[in-house]
């Protein structure tokens, strides 16, 4: 099937196809809109009229409220000028400038709220760190008789002395980073086009997505070095407090880099105005190295999720060595580790036009938790399993073997269930890719789905799950 030129190439000239193959969709009538770009726009795909539209039919669309304008936000209710360029859906007569963003809006309490987030992750990080180890994973507080200013001192004292950042926590953590990024730009892998960006006049960047090869490998890697005795994986849990707050200075360091870097270069997007609000939610929308490594398909795949997996992987080399066997409970945790990163990792083609992709800037929000966040907060029940003996926590086999299963169902829903919504996706577009990477289900894609149209031009699946 031939793609179709999208709106985000007609106007009042379509311009010519850059790609061979498309076929320009032939002009029709359009009709006054009365205003602009609704606040969800960039929640949808360019708009492309279907098929069994009149080529002279005008199309109504349906009311709005946010106009959208070289991918600035704005609160113009000004008409669509017949002969403009739009882009997702049409602009609004102001042209606004993309690196201010003029919505007025805040997230997060604005520059309040983000600023209590900044200061309590890593507290919070911190707080369950020394639960899950010292407190046999109960809430940290108080014992008896003791004041809350020594409650605070003992916890302090921990950080100081068990999550100091030492020079090899440094060097275990930049070379897994350095090396993950390496393998994002020479190992195998496929090409794909991200989402149009409005302020690039429709533009479509392209991506490099190696994630399959770049976890195999770092699987085989992994395990390479624990064998030879190079490095051993349960040094990841032994060392996991330094590592920790080696993460946490390394979240703050990239995130303050990236910011004056993008001011410098004169890179920014969509800013507030407001400095502590704007860094929280990042300055530059695409920051790239080397033309190819885009900086957050990098840190949103690899670095969160295959850590996570490799503390897994760890804490079963530790109670192999020490025990002879691995727990079924440490073995349902590195299946569920494996099948997440790993998911991740064959739909990595999937991410590039996701929100985060083409909307949310690279800011601490997302550099912060992919480095630090999520890999070292979700992993607590792993370091649970790693400080305790398998007989603390073992659950009888026939709960185990109903806990597997009811996951491994639960998994094949979610990956058949996101598999289909994309396989629509692209099916509408008229570009199909398919890739049959493990596991692969053939139920992640429905042949000749039904769907609702709508006014936008985009259709609804409701077929499947």
């Amino acid at each position: 099937m031939s793609e179709r030129v999208t709106r985000s190439k007609t106007g009042k000239t379509p311009s010519k196809p850059y790609n061979p193959g498309f076929v320009e969709t032939p002009g029709r009538k359009r009709g006054p809109r009365k205003s602009v770009i609704p606040s969800n726009a960039f929640d949808s795909d360019e708009y492309t009229p279907p098929p069994s539209r009149g080529l002279s039919e005008s199309v109504e669309l349906p009311p709005r409220g946010l106009a959208a304008s070289n991918g600035a936000l704005s609160n113009g209710d000004g008409a669509v000028k017949k002969d403009v360029n739009g882009y997702a859906n049409g602009h609004a007569n102001e042209v606004t400038d993309p690196k201010i963003d003029t919505t007025g809006q805040f997230e997060f309490g604005g520059s309040l709220g983000v600023s209590a987030m900044m200061i309590g992750f890593p507290l919070l990080m911190y707080y369950m760190w020394i639960g899950a180890t010292f407190y046999d994973g109960h809430f940290p507080k108080p014992v008896a008789g003791e004041s809350f200013s020594h409650f605070l001192e003992h916890m302090w004292y921990l950080v100081r002395t068990e999550a100091y950042p030492h020079r090899n926590a440094w060097l275990i953590y930049w070379t897994f980073f350095i090396t993950e990024g390496i393998f994002y730009l020479c190992l195998p892998g496929i090409y794909c086009k991200g989402k149009a960006l409005p302020h690039l006049g429709g533009k479509q960047l392209d991506y490099y997505c190696s994630g399959v090869w770049s976890f195999y490998v770092t699987i085989v890697l992994a395990l390479t070095l624990h064998f030879t005795g190079l490095f051993k994986l349960y040094t990841l849990i032994d060392e996991f407090g330094p590592i920790m707050s080696v993460a946490i200075i390394s979240g703050f360091a990239v995130s303050v880099l990236a910011y004056f870097s993008a001011l410098h270069r004169g890179a920014q997007h969509r800013m507030t105005g407001y400095p502590l609000y704007d860094f929280f939610m990042g300055a530059e929308l695409n920051p790239r190295m080397f033309g190819w490594l885009d900086f957050k398909m990098f840190f949103e795949v690899r670095l969160p999720w295959y850590i996570l997996f490799l503390l897994s992987l760890g804490t079963a080399a530790r109670q192999y060595e020490n025990h002879g066997y691995v727990s079924g409970e440490v073995g349902f945790i590195l299946m569920a580790h494996f099948l997440y990163a790993n998911a991740c990792s064959k739909g990595e083609h999937l991410i590039t036009t996701s929100w985060d992709m083409y909307y949310e800037k690279w800011g601490f929000m997302l550099i912060f938790w992919n480095l630090a966040g999520v890999p070292l907060s979700y992993c607590h029940c792993t370091i649970y399993l790693a400080s305790h003996a398998p007989e603390v926590y073992r659950w009888p086999r026939w709960a185990l073997v109903a806990l597997a299963a009811a996951y491994l169902f639960a998994y094949w829903v979610w990956d058949t269930c996101n598999s289909q919504k994309n396989m629509f996706r692209q099916e509408e577009r008229g570009a199909v890719f398919e890739r049959k990477t493990f596991p692969w289900f053939s139920y992640g894609r429905v042949r000749n789905p039904k769907s609702i149209p709508t006014r936008t031009g985009d259709s609804i699946l409701c077929d499947g799950w």
